[in-house]
């Protein structure tokens, strides 16, 4: 490849730093996890499209790739949501595992199924089909049995990497597993003793009761966070998994388990710090544990799955960046579409640009990349279309230009989006329907009845006319009866939605078309 050639995309960077770092290898290892205590959101998934990407520009590479996806459903049920229902039911199960919870929303198993479920069902339209790996699936069946048995092995090294980043040093009894009580299922114990090979004995703190546990054969055993990342990177030989800013702040769990990694026999994967992302133009917060989330579903509601892909394929991982639910939205779509004009070469751009939005592009796909450009009408168009057509999606179609089966399919989906936000999400001002019959009446003044039957014949003939002619005539309409333009505009806005202002007049009047413009003038 010439140097011209190489990809300033920072996914195919990343890939090239995963070959270059961990060689050739016959299969690379892409990693990504979270543990399902909530509904999962849009800034999780932040994590998930950043580890697809790269695992895409592996494989554009000719490279094969394994892409896990790690439930931590093994660990601890520390709080109720609040958007869960029986809560006092839930309350009865904190400190145990969260695959033992109960789902209250009667979706699933038990709550950590539920809220896997949720995710594993709606990636596949994003494009994402990682492979799952449910860490209580593994604890509970030993998996890890030599990996705690190394970590108990290596306690005092791994003390004294802890201690580095500590302010307060651990204290003696301290041990690099956590155990659940086999009486009581919770996490309230404390471990007594290790008897140098398989044997682990506990005492359960709420009814002062001893165990031994053999780590080969036992489903209680577990490793601490800090110590279980660093153990599935050698047990899964990771090459690469992102991490967010707590994780990568200093003294973070990425720092330490860099180190411990090593003295588990392993090697740190590569790695970057992905950025938070915030929500314009909806209530709510991102917060797993109070529910008041915006989840993958959420974000599709409004965007397609491509314009979703693009908006983080389109982004480094380290910058901060909105998901907008309010005007942007329209600015979201036409960047998308003028990066799609740029792939198809129906707007020209330098060298340099053309690269970048054509990698874009390619990223933001959800399966084969399209032959064909969709069909172009700007989102601020198609908004008003549907409205004229009260989001009636197959009559706003039709009454646009011939397209092929390919770009109706996406405008559908599109159309849909696009009807979704009216609907939820754009601004009142923005919102408008055509005025019916029932509708009151306007009182004109002689003056303004002699410019809207001006209005009128410009109307029957406006299809058959240049559009400078067009537009000539419709000022006409306002200057030669003496009216100010912007009252004589503001007085069409009321007519035809009853507004004082709405799209851009002129092609508005045209977009309506000639039948239904002259069906609500003609009452004047």
């Amino acid at each position: 490849m010439s140097e011209q050639n190489v990809s300033t995309h920072w996914a195919d960077i990343y890939a090239d730093k995963i070959i270059r770092e961990k060689g050739e290898k016959e299969c690379y290892t892409c990693a990504s996890g979270i543990t399902p205590s909530g509904t999962v959101h849009i800034g999780n998934f932040r994590e998930i499209i950043s580890v697809d990407l790269v695992v895409k520009a592996l494989r554009a590479k000719g490279k094969k790739v394994r892409f896990i996806y790690s439930w931590d459903d093994y660990d601890v049920f520390r709080k109720v949501p609040k958007n869960m229902p029986k809560p006092e039911l839930l309350e009865t199960y904190l400190r145990k595992p969260i695959t033992l919870v109960p789902d209250t929303s009667g979706r699933a198993d038990n709550y950590a199924r539920a809220n896997e479920l949720d995710v594993e069902k709606i990636l596949p339209t994003v494009g994402v089909e990682p492979e799952y790996i449910y860490q209580a699936e593994r604890y509970r069946n030993s998996y890890y049995a030599q990996g705690m048995r190394t970590a108990l092995e290596k306690r005092e090294d791994i003390r004294a990497l802890l201690n580095e980043f500590r302010t307060e040093p651990l204290e003696e009894n301290w041990w690099p597993i956590s155990v659940f009580s086999s009486f009581t299922d919770k996490d309230t114990t404390t471990i007594l003793d290790w008897d140098g090979e398989w044997g682990v004995t506990y005492r359960d703190d709420e009814n002062g009761k001893v165990e031994t546990l053999d780590l080969r054969t036992t489903s209680y055993a577990k490793l601490p966070w800090r110590i279980d990342w660093p153990m599935r990177w050698v047990q899964e030989q990771v090459d690469f998994e992102p991490a967010g800013k707590d994780h990568h702040s200093e003294g973070g769990s990425f720092d330490t388990s860099e180190k411990i990694v090593k003295v588990l026999g392993g090697e740190a994967p590569v790695s970057f710090q992905y950025d938070f992302i915030s929500i314009k133009g909806r209530g709510g917060k991102i917060s797993s544990s109070s529910g008041e989330v915006v989840s993958l579903y959420d974000v599709l509601e409004v965007f397609t799955p491509e314009i979703t892909r693009y908006m983080f394929a389109g982004t480094r991982p380290n910058t901060e960046f909105a998901i907008s639910f309010d005007l942007d939205v329209l600015k979201i779509y036409e960047d998308y579409d003028n990066c799609e004009r740029i792939y198809f070469g129906l707007l020209p751009v330098n060298e340099k640009r053309f690269a970048k939005e054509k990698r874009i592009y390619e990223l933001s796909q959800v399966g084969e990349i399209p032959t064909e450009a969709c069909y172009q009408i700007p989102f601020r168009h198609l908004c008003n279309l549907l409205q004229l057509h009260e989001g009636d999606i197959t009559h706003a179609i039709a009454s646009l230009g011939e397209m092929t089966e390919s770009q109706k399919k996406r405008l559908e989906n599109r159309c849909i989006c696009a009807w979704n936000w009216i609907t939820n999400f754009a601004p009142e001002e923005f919102k408008y329907r055509l005025s019916t019959d029932a509708d009151e009446k306007i009182e004109l003044s002689e003056v303004e009845a002699k410019a809207i039957t001006d209005l009128k014949a410009l109307v029957e003939v406006m299809e058959s006319i240049e559009d400078k002619e067009y537009t000539t005539r419709l000022y006409d309409a306002a200057k030669l009866n003496g009216l100010d333009t912007k009252e004589f505009f503001q007085l069409v806005y009321r007519i035809m939605i009853g507004k004082d202002q709405g799209p851009k007049l002129g092609p508005f009047i045209k977009t309506c078309g000639k039948e239904k413009v002259l069906s609500i003038l003609k009452r004047y």
